[in-house]
């Protein structure tokens, strides 16, 4: 799909608050209202927009303890990946999980209550897996920058 300049900046007004009303982001984008909310559904309806969502605070609900978590697999086989993605993808403390290239294959981030919850999900997910060949764990001081939103303008624009 091809984006214009309104449509890129519709999409930064939207990851800014996905909850303004398409008046709203009209009169920041200097469209019109209906031409903005005919833009906002195409986006959506394209992909564009992978979903809204709300950003709950980890602490709000007990989850003090963020993690990023760097696994080794011993096999890449298809059936072997396939299973490992399943089980990150349906536990619910995984935020992420991104298959990646070099030294690992998956850089998880997830969250948990305590230290206790993390070596319950740590026994299930890594050392009960024969597939893991190796984890390491990195306890998340402090968020210094936290989000998902994604960069709309162009290279070299401010």
């Amino acid at each position: 799909m091809e984006l214009d300049d309104f449509d890129l900046q519709i999409l930064q007004s939207l990851q800014e608050d996905n909850q303004r009303t398409s008046q709203e982001v009209a009169e920041r984008v200097n469209l019109s209202p209906v031409s903005c909310l005919r833009r906002m559904k195409r986006l959506r309806e394209s992909g564009a927009v992978l979903g809204d969502v709300s950003v709950v605070d980890p602490a709000a609900v007990g989850r003090d303890i963020m993690m990023v978590v760097l696994v080794s697999l011993e096999s890449e086989r298809a059936d072997k990946l396939d299973t490992f993605k399943r089980a990150m993808r349906n536990a619910p403390e995984i935020m992420q999980c991104l298959a990646v290239t070099g030294e690992v294959d998956f850089v998880v981030t997830m969250t948990v209550r305590d230290m206790a919850e993390y070596d319950a999900f740590a026994q299930r997910h890594f050392w009960g897996d024969p597939n893991v060949k190796r984890f390491s764990t990195l306890v998340v001081m402090n968020r210094v920058k936290y989000g998902l939103a994604v960069p709309t303008t162009h290279p070299g624009q401010a």
